[in-house]
């Protein structure tokens, strides 16, 4: 079918088309006009997506607009919402929705959860696609009615999305009040068991003896050097005297020779000695009294120098067998000292554990004190996120039905009914209005028509099958 096959349709079944139409039209004006008028009151909230934590005053993060939003309407159009505006307009206890309830279900159900339904069946809720803004609408028979439960719905909804807040806050308010009591408790016992250590082992606050404990070892340890040294030196000192006893010779490089005055003195009177014995042998010849008196005295000055390094040796070998004694006791109590400031190191290790179990039970009782005193402070907040821009107000004029938007509608729709029932009618009653219709339909060319072209004559024709 061509257009001009179409055009032709239209013009024949004009009547029938626009009985269609006119039917169409005229019905849905008379069901305009018959429904009863129903008004829908709106609010507008807008959402702060990022938003300050008002405890911290952090920046919190910021979430995906759409996602967000779709939740935020999700929880519009809740149940729970839906029977908080119930209670906030008291349609419980309304004596008209009372009779409505029972009328429906018969008295069977919560009339509370009937009534959210029948609120929840009517509110629509539609968020802006550019910005955060949500529009909360409500459709009823009363305009104040809708108003009413629209603005009952957006309270519901801050009430509820600050209840969604709170909560976590509150449970975790709740658990950090039982955990506090065992932190305490764990840190009350860990500052005794220190308390009674310190006590056990005489240690204050300011507890310098470790310190001076520690200083006390450096001196012994510095005195047994020293001893050690004395008593090598006196003891290295008394063998090299004994080996020049031993040898009859009297050391000169000495220190303990040098710095005796006897044996200076007794050395003097030996080298005079010698002296005038070389000078009488020369003189007077051994066998001389005279020189004989010379040695004799020679051989006692020697004698003295023997018996005077005797006895530096026997002052050497005590100042040795002294200075040993005193190494021996300052070495034993060195070891007491080492023994000593070992076991205060070991008190003070253990004394230092004690304090670090204090500190981690005071951190961690003072980080959940803190801790509890935020999620307390969380709990008991009351700012909210949302933010009402329009309060819903008495519409004036209905949102429904629309008479000037239905008529246009059924124009629309009707006309396409109309045409759509016209070409129906054709199917069904077919009639070769042009050549072209008699060529299609009989699948062979026209050789040529008669009658006036002005006024072509409608046949019905029956189609037989080709090759009839």
């Amino acid at each position: 079918m061509n257009l001009q096959q179409f055009l032709r349709i239209l013009r024949a079944r004009w009547l029938l088309i626009l009985l269609t139409l006119s039917i169409a039209v005229g019905t849905t004006i008379a069901v305009s006009l018959l429904l009863p008028p129903r008004y829908t009151a709106t609010a507008t909230v807008v959402v702060d997506i990022k938003g300050i934590d008002q405890i911290s005053g952090m920046l919190l993060p910021m979430l995906p607009m759409s996602g967000y939003l779709a939740t935020q309407v999700d929880i519009i159009q809740s149940h729970n919402v839906a029977r908080r505006a119930v209670d906030l307009l008291k349609l419980a206890d309304n004596p008209a929705a009372k009779e409505m309830y029972y009328k429906d279900t018969g008295g069977k159900g919560n009339m509370r959860d009937w009534l959210a339904d029948l609120l929840l069946k009517y509110l629509k809720v539609e968020p802006s696609r550019e910005s955060s803004v949500i529009n909360i609408g409500y459709t009823g028979n009363d305009p104040r009615f809708a108003a009413a439960v629209a603005n009952a719905i957006v309270q519901s909804y801050i009430q509820t999305n600050l209840d969604l807040k709170v909560a976590p806050a509150r449970q975790t308010n709740t658990f950090f009040n039982e955990q506090i009591k065992t932190l305490k408790d764990n840190l009350e016992k860990a500052q005794a068991n220190l308390s009674a250590y310190q006590r056990e082992h005489g240690i204050i606050a300011t507890d310098e003896r470790l310190d001076v404990e520690n200083n006390r070892l450096n001196d012994l340890s510095s005195q047994l050097v020293a001893l050690q040294a004395q008593t090598y030196d006196a003891t290295t000192r008394q063998r090299q005297v004994q080996e020049f006893v031993a040898r009859g010779q009297v050391p000169d490089t000495l220190p303990d020779v040098l710095s005796n005055p006897v044996i200076q003195g007794l050395k003097a009177s030996l080298t005079q000695l010698e002296a005038k014995q070389n000078e009488l042998t020369s003189k007077l010849g051994k066998n001389h009294p005279s020189y004989q008196a010379v040695v004799a005295e020679i051989d006692g000055v020697k004698r003295q120098l023997i018996a005077e390094m005797k006895t530096i040796s026997t002052t050497l070998g005590n100042a040795a067998s002294l200075a040993q004694k005193r190494e021996d006791q300052v070495r034993g109590s060195l070891g007491a000292q080492r023994a000593k400031v070992l076991q205060m190191k070991k008190v003070r290790d253990d004394l230092t554990v004690l304090m670090r179990e204090v500190d981690n039970a005071q951190r961690a009782y003072d980080g959940a004190q803190g801790r509890m005193t935020q999620t307390k402070l969380e709990s008991q907040t009351t700012q909210t996120n949302i933010m009402v821009i329009n309060e819903a107000i008495e519409p004036i004029e209905p949102s429904s039905p629309r008479l000037i938007l239905n008529t246009a509608l059924a124009l629309i729709l009707g006309s396409m009914l109309a045409v759509g029932v016209a070409l129906l009618r054709e199917m069904s009653d077919r009639i070769v209005r042009s050549d072209a219709d008699l060529s299609e339909t009989l699948g062979v060319p026209v050789l040529g028509a008669l009658g006036s072209e002005k006024r072509p004559r409608r046949r019905r024709i029956a189609v037989a099958p080709s090759g009839a």
